[in-house]
C-alpha cells in the first residue's frame, strides 16, 4: 500500500481546510433566513461542507432553533457555489427512511407489541400536551388489539418545556417508574395522560407519589429516591436531543419505520400507513424491529 508523506498529509489537510472554508456562510445564512422566513429571532448554525451522494454537491445542514424549538434542513451546494438544492435522495437499494430509521435508538425504551415485528413505530411525546393524550388513547385502544404480532411501538420523552411546566418531571417520573417496571410504567403513562387536566407542576410529585401507591410492583422509597435526585434527567435529556436532531419540534411526532408522522391522525388514516407500511414490508424486508428478546406485554387498560 502506498504511503503518504508528510507533506503530502499536510497538502491533503490544507486543502480540506480550504474546501471548508470556501463558502461564505454569512451570504447563505442571509439567502436562507429569506427562503425559509426565518427572522432574527431564530439562530441560524450552517455546518461545513459535507461529501454528499449527489455528484457535483456539497452536502450542508442548516439549523434554525428559537428557544427550545429547533429544526433542520438539509440542502446541497454546488462546488462552484453557484446553486443550492434543496431535497431528498433516497437511495433505491434501502428503505427511504433509511437515514432516518437507523437515527432513532430504542434501546431500553418503554415498548408495546412484538419483538421482531415488521413495522417499528416510535412516538416522541409530553405528557402534559393534549393532542399527545388524544394520540396515545388512540394507540392504547386500536394498536396492539389490531396488529397483534405485526408492530412494536416505542415510546421517547419530549416535554416542551417551558411551554408545558410540569411535563419534564412527569418525564422523570415516569422514567424512575419503568426502572422498577415496564408494566407499571404502561399504568402510570394512561394514569397520568387521563388525569392531565387534574395536574399541576406543584401538585405533580403528590399525585404520583399517590398512584404509585397503588402499584404492587414499585419499590416506593426507591421511587422517592429516584425523583429527590432527578436520577433519570440524564435519560430525558438524551431523548429530547435525540428529537432535536431528527428535527421534531411539536408532539405527538410518530416515526413509522423510519417514515415521519408529524401530527396526530386519526386511527383509520394511521392504520392506511401501517396496513401499507406492512404490504411493503413483505417485498422488502427492509425495516421493522430489530430486538432480539420476548417481553411480558401489559395489557391496556380499558376506558
Amino acid at each position: 500500500m502506498r504511503k503518504l508523506t508528510w507533506g503530502a498529509l499536510l497538502l491533503c489537510a490544507a486543502l480540506g481546510a480550504a474546501e471548508k472554508q470556501s463558502i461564505d456562510k454569512a451570504a447563505l445564512e442571509e439567502y436562507v433566513r429569506h427562503l425559509l422566513l426565518w427572522g432574527p429571532d431564530i439562530r441560524v448554525e450552517i455546518s461545513d461542507p459535507e461529501p454528499s451522494d449527489l455528484d457535483g454537491f456539497r452536502r450542508i445542514r442548516v439549523k434554525g432553533t428559537a428557544g427550545p424549538a429547533s429544526r433542520e434542513e438539509i440542502f446541497y451546494l454546488s462546488k462552484d457555489g453557484k446553486k443550492l438544492v434543496r431535497a431528498s435522495i433516497y437511495p433505491l437499494d434501502k428503505n427511504p427512511f433509511q437515514e432516518t430509521y437507523e437515527k432513532i435508538t430504542t434501546e431500553g425504551q418503554p415498548s408495546l407489541g412484538t419483538p421482531g415485528a415488521p413495522v417499528r413505530m416510535v412516538i416522541f411525546t409530553d405528557f402534559e400536551c393534549p393532542y399527545c393524550k388524544r394520540e396515545a388513547e388512540s394507540l392504547r385502544k386500536h394498536l396492539i388489539q389490531t396488529y397483534a404480532k405485526e408492530v412494536r411501538l416505542y415510546f421517547k420523552d419530549f416535554p416542551l418545556d417551558p411551554i408545558h411546566p410540569w411535563a419534564r418531571d412527569a418525564a422523570i417520573a415516569g422514567r424512575c417508574i419503568y426502572k422498577q417496571s415496564e408494566e407499571a410504567f404502561w399504568k402510570y403513562h394512561d394514569w397520568v395522560f387521563a388525569h392531565q387536566s387534574e395536574i399541576t407542576k406543584e401538585n405533580l410529585r403528590s399525585k404520583v407519589a399517590e398512584f404509585a401507591g397503588t402499584l404492587g410492583d414499585v419499590d416506593q422509597l426507591r421511587l422517592t429516591r429516584c425523583l429527590d435526585n432527578r436520577e433519570t434527567e440524564p435519560e430525558v435529556e438524551r431523548s429530547i436531543a435525540e428529537g432535536r436532531e431528527l428535527g421534531i419540534n411539536a408532539t405527538p411526532t410518530l416515526f413509522i419505520n423510519g417514515r415521519r408522522i408529524p401530527a396526530q391522525l386519526p386511527w383509520p388514516n394511521l392504520k392506511q400507513v401501517i396496513d401499507m407500511e406492512l404490504e411493503y414490508q413483505k417485498k422488502t424486508h427492509n425495516a421493522g424491529d430489530t430486538s432480539c428478546c420476548a417481553v411480558t406485554l401489559p395489557t391496556p387498560i380499558s376506558r
